[in-house]
C-alpha cells in the first residue's frame, strides 16, 4: 500500500485513480494529516497551465472510477471510493435515512426542503438547484452552509462537473458543480448496503483501514478527521 509520507509525484489522472482505487479515500486539499492530499503530491506544473490537471480532472475521476466526490472530510472535498462510501455514510447518518433524521428532530426545515427538491430532481446543477430553492432572488442565503451539511452528512454527494461550452465547442471557465444523491448515483444496490452495520461498526472500519493506510498519523487525528 502506498505511503502518504513518502516522496512520490501522481503526474497523471491515471495514476490518481490508481491510489483512489487502492487506497479507498484521498482528500483533494491538505489536512491535518500530512501527505494525505492529492495537493500535496501532484505535479506543480499541472496546478495552472494548458494542460488538463487536478481541476479538470475531477468529473473524469468520478466518472472513470464510480466513486464518491463531495466535502466529507471537515468540510473539504474528498475522493472516496465505492467500497468505503456505505461505511462513511452509514456512519455519519449515525443510521438514519433523511425522513427519519427530520422526524426526530435532528434536521432544519431548510435543509429538509433543499434535500427534496436536490433528490427530487437528481442529478442536479448547482446553478439550477440554486434557482429552483430560491437562493439566486429575494436575498435568500445559506445555500453552501446546507448544501455542505448534506454532503458532510452523506445524504448529498458531487456526481460530475459541467463545463460550459462555446459556439466551436470548447469548454471554457470552472466545471460547475452537479448534485445527486448516493441513493441516485449508485443505484439500488447502496440501499441495501448503507444501513447493513451499525454505525459504529462502521466508524471502526473505517478508522482501522485508515491506521494502515496512515501508520504515522495519531488516531486522535484521524477520528477527527472522519467525525
Amino acid at each position: 500500500m502506498i505511503r502518504f509520507d513518502g516522496d512520490f509525484v501522481i503526474r497523471s489522472r491515471g495514476e490518481a485513480e490508481a491510489i483512489l482505487e487502492e487506497c479507498g479515500f484521498l482528500p483533494f486539499f491538505s489536512n491535518r494529516v500530512p501527505g494525505f492530499s492529492l495537493e500535496e503530491h501532484i505535479d506543480r506544473r499541472l496546478w495552472f497551465t494548458d494542460e488538463e490537471g487536478p481541476w479538470e480532472w475531477k468529473g473524469p475521476i468520478i466518472r472513470q472510477t464510480g466513486c464518491a466526490y463531495g466535502k466529507f472530510f471537515e468540510h473539504r472535498a474528498v475522493y472516496v471510493s465505492r467500497r468505503f462510501f456505505p461505511d462513511l455514510a452509514n456512519f455519519r447518518r449515525d443510521g438514519y435515512d433523511f425522513d427519519a433524521r427530520y422526524d426526530d428532530g435532528l434536521a432544519s426545515r431548510g435543509d429538509r426542503d433543499l434535500y427534496e427538491l436536490l433528490s427530487a430532481a437528481a442529478p442536479v446543477l448547482s446553478k439550477t438547484l440554486k434557482e429552483k430553492a430560491g437562493y439566486t432572488r429575494s436575498g435568500k442565503s445559506g445555500f453552501e452552509t446546507r448544501i455542505t451539511r448534506l454532503q458532510a452528512q452523506c445524504y448529498v454527494l458531487i456526481s460530475d462537473f459541467v463545463y460550459e461550452t462555446s459556439r466551436s465547442g470548447r469548454t471554457f471557465g470552472w466545471g460547475l458543480a452537479q448534485y445527486s444523491t448516493p441513493e441516485v448515483f449508485f443505484g439500488p444496490s447502496f440501499r441495501g448496503e448503507v444501513y447493513r452495520r451499525e454505525p459504529e461498526e462502521s466508524r471502526e472500519r473505517i478508522l482501522d483501514h485508515l491506521s494502515r493506510l496512515l501508520p504515522y498519523a495519531g488516531r486522535a487525528d484521524l477520528e477527527k478527521l472522519i467525525r
